[in-house]
């Protein structure tokens, strides 16, 4: 299955933990980027986000993207893709 969903994260945030787990909870496939490991993907973070590196931020691969989006919303967004 080709991957749909990349999280852009870090370890310390709670709003990334939290969606992790909430997509783990429902095998939720998805590929996860820390964003203090990788300065290419946190540069793609502020430029989506005002210059700001909020997280989480997710990529869909229609080229979408969402701020702190709830699991349910990720969810939903990877079954329009694979519908």
């Amino acid at each position: 299955m080709s991957n749909h969903v990349t999280l852009y994260t870090t370890t310390w945030c709670p709003f990334c933990q939290r969606l992790t787990k909430a997509l783990d909870r429902t095998n939720t496939p998805y590929t996860n980027i820390d964003v203090e490991q990788d300065a290419e993907a946190a540069k793609w973070v502020e430029s989506v986000n005002d210059g700001n590196r909020v997280v989480p931020t997710v990529k869909f691969s229609d080229g979408t993207h969402v701020t702190n989006p709830p699991a349910s919303a990720v969810r939903a967004k990877l079954e329009e893709l694979t519908s």
